[in-house]
C-alpha cells in the first residue's frame, strides 16, 4: 500500500471529526428529541405522588393533572372538564370523558380518586393544599371532593404536578411502589437507566389531546451549566436549559443553535434561619437588604438575565401588591441598622462585631443553576462592604435541604417556582405561616390570622386583599429577601421547532407541539 500523505491527512481529519462529533447545524437523522436537564434523576422520581420538580409532568409529559392553567395564571380544563362548589365544603368534578392510560384502559372517577387519595397520604405537602376529608364517586366520570373546611382554592391545588396527577392503579406494586408510571399524557414511559439515571419516553399514539409530534423524548440529567453548553455545542443533546449566562452570546452566535430567554414564575430569594442569632433579629435581616445591590449583581454578573425583585411576586401577577417599596443599596443605611443591633467594628479590621465575636455567616447554595453560585459571590462582597463576613459554600441541592432540616446553617441563596399552584396562598402559607412547611423560624400573629382567613374565605376580592396584607408585612419584616426574578435560558438546535416556553412550570414544560424538522 502507498504511504500517501494526502490519504493520511484525509484519515486524521476524518477521525478527529468523528471524536468531535455532529456539528452545530447538523441535521437530526430521527424524531426523537435529546434533553440535557439540570438535575439528577432518582428511581423514586419515577412516582408522581413523591415528585415535586416537574420532571414526570411538564418534561416527560407522562402524566397530567386534573386542572390546568393559562398563560394569566387563570385555570384551564384538563383532566377534568369542569367544576363546581356544591356547599361550603364540597366541591364537583366533571372528568373527560374517553381518555385512556398508556395501557389502553379508560381513565374513571375510581382512577381519580385512587391516584388523590395515595398523594395526600405519602406527600406532606399535599394535605394542606388540599385539605381533603373524603372523595365520592358520583358517576364514572364525576366526583365530588369533601374538605375538612372551605377550601377555595382547591380548583387551584389540583393543578400542582406531579404530586395531584392522575395514574392508572396498575402502576403500583403489591408494595404500594410506582415501578413504572402509567400516565394519560402524550408520552408514555419507556425506560429509565439507573446506572446512568437517563429516563425515555416514547409517543402516545392515543393522547385525548390530539397529534404528538415526537416519536420521544430521552431525558439525560447533566447537572453541570457548562457540561450542559458543551453538551449542545457537540451534538449530544438537542436541547438543554440554563447555560452559563457568560456563554449565551457566544452559543446563539453558532450556526444551527438558538439561545432565548423566558420570564418565568421563579424567585431567586436569600433565606434565613431565624431559629438563630443574628437572624432572629429584623435590624439585621433589613440590613443585608440594604448592603446588597440586585441592579448591579443583574447587570454584571447576571449579564442581564432576570430583573431585580421588588417582592416575592412579579408585578405582572393579578394577585402581587403593587404598592410595595423595593430595598434599594443604601451602605450607611444598613450599618445604622447593624449598630442599632449591636453590631459596630471596634477593632477597625472591616467587620462588625458585638460581645468580641466577629459578625460572620455562612451562605450555602448549589450549583445547578448557573445564576447562584456567581450571585453568592457577589453577595458575599456586597455584605462584606458593610461589616458582615460570609462564608460561601457551594453543595448539592440535597445537601442544602438536608442542613436546612438540621439546622446546621445560617443563610441559603436558593430558588422558588411561586406559581406551580396558580393562587398565591401556594407560597405565603408555606414560607410565612408559622408551621409552614418551608418556614424557617419565622412567626407572626397577623400574617397566621390573615392567612388562615383568606384560606376559608370565598368572596376573591376580600381574599386578595388578605394576601396583599400579608405581602406588606413580610415585604417590611423580611422572613426572605426577593432578589431576582428568575429568566428560563432556553438553548436548542434550530432543527428543534414548535416550542412553547409555560411560565408556570417548575423549569420548562415539553409540549406535544415540539418536533424536529427533518
Amino acid at each position: 500500500m502507498t504511504n500517501n500523505p494526502w490519504t493520511s491527512l484525509l484519515l486524521a481529519l476524518i477521525a478527529f471529526l468523528a471524536l468531535m462529533g455532529p456539528t452545530a447545524g447538523a441535521e437530526k437523522s430521527d424524531n426523537i428529541l435529546v434533553v440535557g436537564d439540570l438535575f439528577d434523576i432518582a428511581g423514586s422520581n419515577l412516582d408522581p405522588a413523591q415528585e415535586s420538580s416537574g420532571l414526570l409532568a411538564d418534561k416527560a409529559q407522562i402524566v397530567e393533572t386534573l386542572v390546568g392553567v393559562n398563560a394569566d395564571m387563570s385555570l384551564a380544563p384538563k383532566l377534568a372538564l369542569s367544576w363546581s362548589q356544591i356547599d361550603d365544603l364540597t366541591w364537583e368534578f366533571k372528568l373527560r370523558d374517553g381518555v385512556l392510560f398508556h395501557d389502553d384502559s379508560k381513565m374513571t372517577a375510581d382512577d381519580v380518586k385512587f391516584s388523590l387519595e395515595r398523594a395526600n397520604k405519602l406527600n406532606s405537602r399535599i394535605p394542606t393544599l388540599l385539605r381533603m376529608e373524603s372523595i365520592e364517586i358520583v358517576d364514572p366520570l364525576t366526583i365530588r371532593i369533601k374538605t375538612s373546611d372551605p377550601n377555595p382554592t382547591l380548583p387551584a391545588a389540583l393543578h400542582f404536578a406531579a404530586p395531584l396527577a392522575i395514574i392508572s392503579p396498575k402502576s403500583v406494586n403489591d408494595k404500594g411502589e410506582v415501578v413504572a408510571p402509567i400516565g394519560t399524557g402524550p408520552f408514555k414511559f419507556d425506560s429509565y437507566d439507573e446506572s446512568t439515571h437517563v429516563l425515555t419516553v416514547k409517543k402516545n399514539e392515543k393522547w385525548w389531546g390530539g397529534e404528538v409530534k415526537l416519536d420521544g423524548i430521552v431525558i439525560k440529567p447533566i447537572t453541570d451549566p457548562n457540561t450542559r453548553a458543551l453538551s449542545l455545542e457537540n451534538g449530544e443533546v438537542d436541547f438543554t436549559v440554563d447555560v452559563p449566562y457568560n456563554e449565551i452570546e457566544g452559543l446563539n452566535g453558532k450556526d444551527g443553535i438558538t439561545v432565548d430567554k423566558f420570564e418565568n414564575s421563579r424567585l431567586i430569594y436569600l433565606l434565613f434561619n431565624q431559629k438563630k442569632a443574628p437572624f432572629d433579629d429584623v435590624r439585621v435581616r433589613k440590613a443585608i437588604a440594604y448592603g446588597m445591590d440586585r441592579q448591579e449583581i443583574v447587570q454584571y454578573v447576571l449579564f442581564g438575565v432576570g430583573s431585580p425583585a421588588v417582592g416575592i411576586y412579579r408585578p405582572d401577577f393579578y394577585w402581587t401588591n403593587q404598592n410595595l417599596v423595593a430595598y434599594e443599596n443604601d451602605a450607611n443605611r444598613a450599618k445604622e441598622l447593624l449598630a442599632e443591633a449591636g453590631w459596630k467594628d471596634t477593632n477597625g479590621d472591616g467587620i462588625a462585631d458585638k460581645d468580641d465575636r466577629p459578625l460572620e455567616i455562612s451562605l450555602l447554595t448549589f450549583p445547578n443553576r448557573p445564576c447562584l453560585s456567581p450571585m453568592a459571590e457577589a453577595l458575599a462582597g456586597q455584605l462584606k462592604e458593610i461589616g458582615i463576613k460570609v462564608n460561601l459554600e457551594i453543595v448539592e441541592s440535597g445537601v442544602l435541604s438536608e442542613r436546612q432540616k438540621t439546622g446546621v446553617w445560617d443563610t441559603a441563596l436558593s430558588a422558588v417556582s411561586v406559581a406551580m399552584v396558580p393562587d398565591p396562598s401556594y407560597i405565603l402559607e408555606s414560607y410565612f405561616q408559622t408551621d409552614g412547611m418551608n418556614n424557617r423560624g419565622y412567626s407572626n400573629g397577623q400574617v397566621d390570622k390573615l392567612l388562615a382567613e383568606a384560606a376559608v374565605t370565598d368572596d376573591e376580592k376580600e381574599r386578595l386583599a388578605k394576601y396583599k396584607t400579608v405581602q406588606e408585612i413580610v415585604q417590611d419584616e423580611l422572613p426572605i429577601i426577593p432578589m431576582t426574578y428568575y429568566e428560563m435560558v432556553v438553548a436548542k438546535k434550530d432543527y428543534v421547532k414548535g416550542y412553547i416556553f409555560d411560565q408556570t412550570s417548575h423549569d420548562y414544560t415539553l409540549t406535544p407541539e415540539t418536533y424536529i424538522e427533518p
